[in-house]
C-alpha cells in the first residue's frame, strides 16, 4: 500500500544525505568542470574528454555555435570550439549541457522549465555584470548556472512533488526552503553545497550555492558571490523568477544598488532587458 503524502514527507525529513539517492549528474560535465579549474590544463585534454561522449559533444557544439555566443566562424569540431572559447568559457557551456541532460523529461513540466529559464537568465545577467573584469565573466556565467544546482537535484528525485511546491508556493525566494525540507529533508542550498563538495569543485562555487539567498553586503564589497546574488534578483525582476509566486524586488531599485559602472550595463527599461534575456535563452533552448 502506498504511503500517504504526509507520511512520505515525514520520512524524507529524517533522511540523511547519503540516502537521498540522487541520480548521477553527467560525469563528462563534472570532469570538465574539475579539469577547467586547473590553470595548467591542456586544451587537448578537454577536447578528448568531451569527444569521448558523442551526444554530449554534439550538444556542446550546438550551444557554442548558437546566437548566445554568436561566433564569427562556426566551430566544426570540439577542438575548434575549445580553441576559440578557452577552458573557462567551455565550463559554462558544459555545465549548461549537463543540467539540461540531467533534467531530461522533467523539463516537460512547466514549473521545471521555468526553473531552468531562471537559471539561464541568472547566468546571462551574471556574465554581463562581470564584463568590466573585476570577476571573470565566463566564471560568472558558470556560477550563475550552478547557483541553483540543488534545485535541479531535488527536482529529479520527485519531479511532480517539487513542481507542485513551485507552483503553489508564494513568498520571498528564500521562503521556499522550509517547504523543500518538509519534502526532502534538505533544502536546495544544502543539497547544492553537498554536490559541489562531492564533485570537488572550487570552494567559491560551494559558497555561492549555499548562500545565494543571504542578504547582500552593504559596504560596497563586490565579488562573485555578491554578483550572483544580484544577478538572481535581476533575473526575477525581468520576468524569470524560479517560481511563479516569488516576490520580486523592483527592477529600478536593484539598478540603484549596483556600482555606477555596472549600472550602466543595463537598459533602464526592464522590458528591454527582458527581451534581451528571452532572445539569449531561446538561443540556448533551440541549440
Amino acid at each position: 500500500m502506498a504511503l500517504p503524502m504526509e507520511s512520505k514527507f515525514a520520512t524524507a525529513s529524517t533522511m540523511p544525505w547519503a540516502h537521498l539517492r540522487l541520480p548521477p549528474f553527467p560525469q563528462v560535465a563534472v570532469r570538465v568542470m574539475q579539469l577547467a579549474a586547473n590553470e595548467n590544463v591542456q586544451l587537448h585534454q578537454l577536447c578528448d574528454l568531451i569527444s569521448a561522449d558523442p551526444a554530449f559533444a554534439s550538444e556542446v557544439l550546438s550551444i557554442a555555435n548558437s546566437l548566445l555566443y554568436a561566433p564569427r566562424f562556426p566551430a566544426n569540431s570540439v577542438m575548434q570550439a575549445v580553441s576559440v572559447l578557452g577552458a573557462t568559457h567551455l565550463q559554462g557551456i558544459c555545465i549548461t549541457v549537463g543540467v539540461r541532460s540531467y533534467l531530461g523529461k522533467t523539463m516537460r513540466l512547466p514549473a521545471m522549465r521555468k526553473l531552468w529559464r531562471h537559471n539561464l537568465a541568472t547566468a546571462i545577467v551574471a556574465q554581463q555584470l562581470a564584463s568590466h573584469g573585476i570577476v571573470d565573466k565566463e566564471i560568472a556565467f558558470t556560477a550563475g548556472i550552478l547557483h541553483d544546482i540543488g534545485r535541479f537535484a531535488l527536482s529529479v528525485i520527485q519531479p511532480r512533488e517539487y513542481a507542485l511546491l513551485l507552483e503553489r508556493h508564494h513568498g520571498a525566494p528564500d521562503s521556499i526552503l522550509a517547504g523543500e525540507r518538509a519534502i526532502f529533508g534538505w533544502d536546495h542550498c544544502e543539497t547544492g553545497s553537498h554536490l559541489i563538495a562531492d564533485w570537488n569543485l572550487p570552494a567559491e562555487f560551494k559558497s555561492i550555492v549555499s548562500h545565494h539567498h543571504a542578504l547582500r553586503r552593504t559596504d560596497g564589497f563586490w565579488d562573485l558571490g555578491e554578483l550572483v546574488k544580484v544577478s538572481c534578483k535581476l533575473a526575477d525582476a525581468a520576468g524569470f523568477p524560479a517560481f511563479a509566486g516569488s516576490s520580486v524586488t523592483p527592477y529600478l531599485d536593484l539598478l540603484d544598488e549596483l556600482p555606477a559602472r555596472e549600472r550602466r550595463l543595463f537598459h533602464p527599461a526592464v522590458e528591454s532587458v527582458a527581451s534581451e534575456l528571452e532572445t539569449a535563452i531561446h538561443a540556448v533552448e533551440t541549440a
